[in-house]
């Protein structure tokens, strides 16, 4: 199964003719939208931090963190959004050239894990959060099970190559 499920080949070539299982084709169609919803949510993220008022959101998070306080110590408000905005774009390219470097796939994925586990700490660091942010952030939760797998499934792919 881990072989047909793959960004090279997510359709085997003849697969409509030899009859996959709709099971079979549910799981790679799932495979497809659960990597690449993953790129288009850290793509959509990361362009956001250019914006002035995305900068002024997410500054309660990342002044009360204790890993990415630093950042306002050596650059503003919106310049500290950016360099968090190219990360998150760095990522999610990472992670969308899986089809070609499954090794630099699985280097994004890990660093979306530790993006995905920081932005999940906001929710013990930050003090007075509400109820909506809270919920908006929960959504990491989700988006760190995708890059964990993503991880393995990279990591798996590119030990037999």
């Amino acid at each position: 199964m881990a072989e047909l499920i793959t960004a090279a080949r997510p359709f085997p070539s003849g697969s409509a003719e030899k009859g996959l299982t709709i099971a079979t084709r549910l799981e790679i169609t799932g495979t497809l939208i659960l990597r690449y919803g993953l790129v288009l949510t850290l793509l959509f993220f990361g362009a956001q931090k250019w914006t002035a008022a995305e900068a002024k959101g997410i500054q309660p998070l990342v002044e009360h963190s204790p890993f990415l306080s630093w950042i306002y110590q050596v650059m503003n408000i919106q310049t500290g959004s950016e360099l968090i905005g190219i990360v998150e774009l760095a990522i999610g390219l990472l992670i969308a050239i899986r089809h070609w470097s499954p090794k630099l796939c699985a280097v994004g994925s890990t660093g979306a894990i530790l993006m995905f586990l920081t932005t999940l700490s906001f929710l013990v660091t930050t003090p007075g959060l509400d109820t909506g942010t809270q919920g908006f952030i929960m959504k990491d939760l989700f988006l760190l099970g995708a890059a964990i797998w993503s991880a393995g499934e990279a990591l798996r792919s590119a030990r037999t190559k």
